[in-house]
């Protein structure tokens, strides 16, 4: 590689680091947070969540007509915790629409699934459903709607294009650093933060890429046009399902009896399905993209069902960034392996950008 090239391929790295790296800052800290979201979710407001058990819960059909009147105008609603515990709350997700490009229309609900009781409810971006709410959907919008979802995608793009670049010119220290030849020096903060940018970047290059493509992957949809027109365009009233989500749930695990459900899709417009999603007993949830019963919401009829030892080879890889992404396919030594690894990005632009200040302050010195 002659020296030309090489300069381009840092100057590329550096600025690239050096534009987005508060945003990768906030990504990777945000991502770190969700890693263990669930459980931070309950934890922090377990007082406020936590319900009395009783000798039946409500049926779905009840609190989907509680859901409904409380919104008449939604996109469709999820039940993100099928399998709670007895004294878990049941938790939705609701799906808005403010017709304004400028949201990122996602709210959440729970409710107590015996006594009909609302315990929280409201719109994700303004903190009234809780904090975990509003990071989760920060993480992928910054809170600035379909814009903000654009605006990630290309950052999880600029990451890679740094990744690669430092790849190609730091490639002479990775073997060194992997076989722990590199030793981090601290001896004043220039060579603490070089070795620092070196050795971290090295040992957190290949998970990183996998978390920023598959982020800028997922993130696809902001890009299309009929997704911005869709934005546009105010919800219509709910058109409620006519068959019996009881009886549609019930017949779901009975036509899949090996699915563990995690997420079952409550439709509240015309033409969309109602189906019941999870992962299958003993299966690792990193192939539980796939697995899905699907039913007509109007007349309760049975359409089909899907695993994902089924799915094309494409859309297996496809259905396997969601885990990648979220790192939730490993227990709990995968999930702290990549809270650590959200911070790496925000490491890298730190230390970054003391690299780029040391040559600056460097060559206004010999001026």
């Amino acid at each position: 590689m002659n020296n030309k090239f090489k300069r381009l391929l840092f100057s590329i790295h550096s600025w690239f680091g050096l534009v987005t790296g508060i945003f990768l800052l906030l990504l990777g800290l945000s991502g770190s947070i969700l890693v263990f979201q669930d459980e931070l979710d309950e934890f922090i407001y377990r007082k406020s969540l936590t319900v009395k058990p009783e000798a039946k819960a409500l049926p779905i059909d009840s609190l989907y007509k509680i859901i409904t009147n409380k919104y008449p105008n939604l996109d469709g609603i999820a039940w993100i915790n099928p399998t709670a515990k007895k004294d878990q709350s049941y938790h939705f997700r609701l799906y808005l629409n403010d017709a304004r490009l400028e949201s990122y229309d996602l709210g959440a609900i729970n409710i107590n699934q015996y006594t009909g009781e609302i315990l929280r409810s409201g719109r994700s971006d303004d903190l009234e459903v809780g904090w975990i709410e509003w990071i989760f959907q920060f993480h992928f919008s910054f809170h600035l709607g379909m814009p903000g979802a654009a605006l990630t995608a290309i950052f999880g793009l600029t990451m890679l294009v740094s990744i690669i670049t430092g790849f190609i010119v730091y490639r002479k220290f990775i073997w060194k650093v992997l076989t722990f030849k590199v030793k981090i020096k601290t001896k004043n903060w220039r060579m603490l933060s070089s070795d620092l940018h070196r050795v971290v970047g090295v040992w957190s290059l290949l998970l990183n890429a996998i978390v920023f493509f598959t982020g800028f992957w997922m993130n696809l949809f902001a890009f299309e046009s009929e997704t911005w027109k869709k934005e546009t365009i105010p919800t219509p009233n709910n058109s409620l399902v006519k068959a019996s989500l009881d009886k549609m749930y019930a017949e779901s695990l009975q036509k899949m009896p090996d699915l563990v459900p995690s997420y079952v899709y409550l439709p509240t417009q015309p033409d969309k399905k109602f189906s019941v999603r999870g992962n299958l007993k003993d299966q690792n949830p990193m192939f539980a993209g796939g697995n899905v019963v699907r039913f007509d919401a109007n007349t309760g009829e049975f359409l089909s069902t899907g695993r994902f030892d089924d799915l094309a080879f494409w859309d297996k890889v496809e259905a396997l960034f969601f885990p990648l992404h979220v790192g939730n396919y490993g227990g709990i030594p995968v999930k702290i392996l990549y809270v650590i690894l959200g911070l790496t990005p925000g490491l890298l632009a730190i230390t970054g950008f003391m690299l780029w200040w040391r040559r600056k302050f460097a060559k206004s010195k010999k001026l």
